[in-house]
């Protein structure tokens, strides 16, 4: 599956916010890039640019390009409910995004290397699909031969409280999709609203 592998600092710098990564570097250089930095005249932005902006934010945030970000949205727009609060718990119900929210990897691009590399099993069956949708009530967990591997389970970390649509199970190292996320649940600092306005053009 085809992914982001450009520079990652550039990209967070343009947000100023952490996207693709822990954001330590931010606090030494948080100027947008470019040659001219912080003094560069800058215009203000369109409706247009900001519409386009904040769907490349979410592009980034959860590790879409274009096509499959494009089909995400056009699956949540023929839901009744609106459009984009269904977005982002399409988004959020993604199988990597969801490893990622467990602890069981400390970033996103890291629960996609889990998923893609058949560590991961959904209700005890191997899932190497990023992108796979989870349902209410099913089970994420590490495989039987990955579950021995210290080098992985060690970087396991704990599952924030504020992320009540899943479980943690630290015994067992298994974590369960409880329901679909309430958008007010979802901590990404995404203004859904703009996205669909740039695709409704």
């Amino acid at each position: 599956m085809a992914r982001y592998t450009g520079p990652k600092t550039r990209i967070c710098r343009i947000f100023g916010e952490p996207l693709l990564g822990n954001g330590k570097y931010l606090t030494k250089n948080s100027n947008p890039p470019g040659q001219h930095g912080v003094a560069r005249k800058r215009k203000p932005m369109s409706e247009f640019a900001l519409q386009l902006k904040e769907k490349q934010k979410a592009k980034y945030t959860y590790g879409l390009l274009e096509k499959q970000f494009r089909n995400t949205f056009k699956d949540a727009s023929r839901k009744k409910e609106a459009t984009g609060e269904v977005l982002m718990q399409l988004l959020e119900c993604r199988l990597d995004n969801t490893v990622y929210r467990l602890g069981m990897s400390p970033s996103r691009p890291g629960a996609r290397q889990l998923v893609s590399h058949k560590h991961i099993t959904v209700n005890g069956e191997v899932v190497n699909i990023p992108s796979y949708r989870l349902k209410p009530s099913d089970t994420i967990g590490f495989k039987k031969k990955t579950f021995s591997n210290s080098g992985l389970t060690s970087k396991v970390t704990r599952k924030q409280n504020n992320i009540t649509w899943l479980d943690w199970n630290e015994a067992e190292m298994k974590g369960t999709f409880i329901s679909l996320p309430e958008r007010k649940s979802i901590p990404e600092n995404i203004n859904e609203q703009l996205i669909v306005e740039l695709y409704s053009k």
